[in-house]
């Protein structure tokens, strides 16, 4: 059973009241603590004021009783005791206390009497003797509370602001995100027109830009991938007919004895042709396999482009074309795959036989470069590339569309396998016009 996950806003809230409680409770511990601390220290500031006064009273008037000015400060819970020795002042003071009085100095402290803890305020008098002014350490409790429950309400709307603002931080978080989930959901369940309006946060805002740059890639490569599977129909469809047509016309034996030898060898030519285009179908579709294998090993160059070259003379020969191997004294030695870097040599050796009328020549060249950089290039004196050919030759089927009709074209995935290939040796390639007044195509890999 699946366990419900709480949402980002009901979790933000939370975290939001969580933390101003904490806040507001830490406040509250601090500001008790101060608050009790302020009114024991103004209550004992007050006693003391009352201490002086009576004191001066008792000065001034010696014949003032102390029992009357108790009973004016009875509401106050303060009571008054003189001694005429300070030296014997109330038990409940200590020999220090008495001490500081008989020697003429003030006293401020608290002191348990009865079990209860009491401000005490002690004066000298001039003429001998001390007066002792006492108050009920509680009486500051009494104040303290009233600020305690003053300090209360603001606490606690301070608690209400803080959830109310989670809140709404909750949802300006929540409601952008919750839009880009909705909008994966959307993706996977195969819509395209998927646009967010980015909003909130950084982050957020980055989300939905991310979406809807998703959106259009994916749109993009399902378009092209539908091109794509258009085009290969297409192509396979070709040869299939004339193979099967050609088949038809054997299976029937409507084709003459003397046409047969013609008829098995464009079938067999058509069959050729459709090899070569599954095969460069399954070698596109092995480069974008993250496991696409590669077996690198030092591999000199020139001794690979001259075994090429021994290979394609014949072939070239045989169209009337001219081929030239044009190789440095020294060896160009790369750490790649061999097998790979002869099928993009064969790739474009192919690709210019193709085009080369007889006569014009074919050139397999390699040198190394600064960088260091290993240059392998194929050349050709056929009809050459535009500048516009030249800035999509690498694209599939591009040139193979442009093309078809008008001269001799291959399976139109020929150059795109060369591009990726040199792009998994990590290398590059590139298309130009050559000396020889075609096309040149040349791959540069890596030497260091």
């Amino acid at each position: 059973m699946t366990r419900r996950r709480s949402g980002i806003a009901t979790l933000i809230a939370a975290l939001a009241v969580a933390v101003a409680f904490v806040a507001v409770l830490i406040t509250g511990i601090f500001a008790v603590s101060s608050v009790r601390g302020a009114a024991r220290q103004q209550a004992q500031e007050s006693l003391g004021r009352q201490a002086d006064i009576v004191a001066a009273t008792l000065e001034r008037t010696p014949g003032t009783r102390p029992a009357r000015l108790s009973q004016l400060l009875r509401g106050q819970q303060i009571q008054i005791e003189v001694s005429t020795d300070a030296a014997a002042a109330p038990a409940y003071l200590t020999a220090a206390d008495r001490a500081e009085l008989a020697a003429g100095r003030p006293v401020s402290v608290v002191r348990d009497r009865a079990g209860a803890a009491v401000f005490v305020e002690g004066r000298p008098l001039d003429a001998g003797g001390a007066v002792v002014v006492v108050q009920p350490a509680s009486i500051a409790n009494g104040a303290a509370g009233t600020a305690q429950r003053r300090l209360l309400l603001p606490l606690l709307l301070g608690l209400g602001g803080a959830a109310f603002a989670g809140l709404l931080l909750a949802r300006r978080l929540a409601r952008p995100l919750q839009a880009a989930a909705q909008a994966a959901h959307r993706l996977a369940s195969g819509a395209r027109d998927v646009r967010l309006v980015p909003e909130g946060p950084a982050e957020v805002a980055e989300l939905a830009t991310a979406l809807n740059r998703l959106s259009g890639a994916l749109a993009t490569s399902e378009g092209r991938e539908r091109e794509f599977l258009l085009s290969v129909s297409h192509e396979l469809r070709t040869p299939l007919t004339a193979v099967r047509g050609y088949a038809e016309a054997l299976a029937d034996g409507v084709v003459a004895p003397d046409d047969v030898e013609r008829t098995g060898a464009t079938m067999l030519a058509e069959a050729q042709r459709l090899d070569r285009l599954v095969a460069d179908l399954l070698d596109l579709a092995r480069l974008r396999a993250q496991d696409f294998r590669l077996d690198v090993t030092p591999v000199d160059l020139v001794e690979l482009v001259r075994a090429a070259g021994l290979v394609w003379h014949d072939r070239c020969a045989r169209e009337g074309v001219e081929l030239r191997v044009e190789v440095p004294a020294q060896p160009v030695v790369v750490g790649t795959d061999p097998t790979r870097v002869r099928q993009i040599l064969d790739g474009l050796a192919e690709n210019a036989l193709r085009v080369t009328p007889s006569g014009r020549p074919i050139v397999l060249a390699v040198r190394a470069e600064p960088g260091p950089v290993a240059v392998v290039e194929v050349r050709d004196g056929g009809p050459g590339l535009s500048d516009e050919d030249l800035s999509v030759a690498f694209e599939r089927s591009a040139l193979y569309d442009r093309y078809r009709g008008a001269r001799r074209v291959g399976t139109g995935f020929g150059l795109a396998l060369v591009f990726g290939l040199a792009t998994r040796l990590g290398g590059t390639a590139v298309a130009q016009r050559s000396a020889e007044g075609g096309a040149c195509f040349a791959v540069r890999l890596p030497a260091g």
